[in-house]
């Protein structure tokens, strides 16, 4: 199928959409539409990023556009998408070396949303990197075994949220950096699904990562860390989403063409499908692999969902200081996508460190 054609494809359903109003959950295929999302492959200070890796739930014309600020600071403004708060905003830096991006604030400007973006390389020096940045909000009930929620964290109080179980989010500070998220309503008995998470500070360098993740059959419990510009704990916001059998941007109509993966044994040479199957999940009932591309590289091939325009988000996981992020841009091929490759550090060490990807089509 062409691109154009797609494209005509998805705005379509994003007219039929807006026209018949988004509250209707008459049926699974209908329930928690986004009410708006986007994403984009910033590689610019100024202008238009990548349109081979820029979509969103506006109507054809508008792009995203960047804006440049202070070092190593851009605004990245979504088009026609703008809401007076709320919603969820995930980067992940794309670099050759040990840095990381941050959200720090996100807001409404006319009809569009305004994503701040900072980035750090490793011991607190502004810099800019290209990144990739997803923007969603969502409402409405998701039928069981799929579910997605969010919780924006502003450092004192839980300032935005969602739930598909329609049941509430609730989180506990337990130590500096350290917070425990209980997602209610969405439980399993064992881990299922795939969870991402960005620091939100608009003034000081903060990276965030899963630390535990313990389901349970009342909902998913979930350990946020967070560290500073070095290795120290750090509290700071932060945004979590968790997704299953949904893609991140929370979209029920397209996209058709999204996975997950956990990388959970990082050493292993591959390539190997982790497991279980729950924490791989693939929408075109394929499956993803993992292999080495050397200490703390890891190439992860999502196998027939590759279709552009796309996004792919990454986040460690582990008790410690470390961090991941995507070395280059992925590159899709015969329906394939191949993120080549996902690089953890322990300050500026690569290591071999689980990990969480994600990734997502527009169509």
């Amino acid at each position: 199928m062409s691109r154009l054609r797609r494209v005509m494809l998805r705005m379509l359903c994003i007219t039929a959409v807006l026209a018949g109003g988004l509250t209707s959950v008459s049926t699974s295929a209908q329930a928690a539409v986004p009410n708006r999302w986007g994403f984009a492959y910033v590689n610019t200070t100024s202008g238009v990023p990548d349109p081979n890796h820029q979509a969103g739930s506006w109507l054809p014309g508008p792009t995203v556009t960047v804006t440049p600020g202070g070092v190593g600071q851009t605004f990245v403004r979504f088009p026609s998408i703008g809401i007076p708060s709320g919603g969820i905003v995930h980067v992940t830096a794309v670099s050759q070396t040990a840095m990381w991006c941050q959200v720090q604030k996100w807001f409404q400007s006319g009809t569009d949303e305004i994503v701040a973006v900072q980035c750090y390389k490793y011991g607190g020096g502004p810099v800019f990197t290209p990144y990739t940045i997803v923007f969603s909000e969502s409402t409405g009930p998701v039928p069981l075994p799929q579910a997605f929620a969010y919780v924006n964290w502003n450092g004192a109080a839980i300032a935005s949220s969602f739930n598909s179980a329609l049941a509430p989010n609730l989180v506990t500070p337990t130590g500096v950096g350290v917070w425990t998220v209980d997602l209610q309503g969405i439980g399993s008995t064992g881990q299922t699904g795939n969870i991402q998470v960005t620091a939100v500070d608009p003034s000081v360098p903060a990276r965030c990562k899963i630390g535990a993740w313990s389901p349970y059959t009342g909902g998913q419990k979930i350990q946020v860390r967070c560290h500073n510009a070095t290795n120290v704990p750090l509290n700071t916001g932060w945004n979590l989403t968790y997704h299953r059998e949904r893609a991140i941007t929370g979209a029920a109509i397209p996209p058709k063409n999204f996975a997950y993966t956990y990388d959970n044994v990082p050493a292993n040479p591959g390539p190997y499908v982790p497991v279980p199957a729950a924490i791989n999940y693939n929408s075109q009932g394929s499956f993803n692999d993992i292999q080495t591309a050397g200490v703390g590289f890891r190439l992860v091939t999502f196998h027939k969902v590759g279709v552009l325009q796309d996004d792919v988000q990454v986040t460690a996981f582990g008790p410690g200081p470390e961090y991941c992020n995507l070395l280059t841009l992925w590159n899709t091929s015969g329906n394939e996508a191949f993120v080549r490759d996902i690089v953890c550090y322990n300050a500026v060490t690569p290591l071999n460190q689980p990990s969480m990807s994600t990734y997502v089509s527009a169509f």
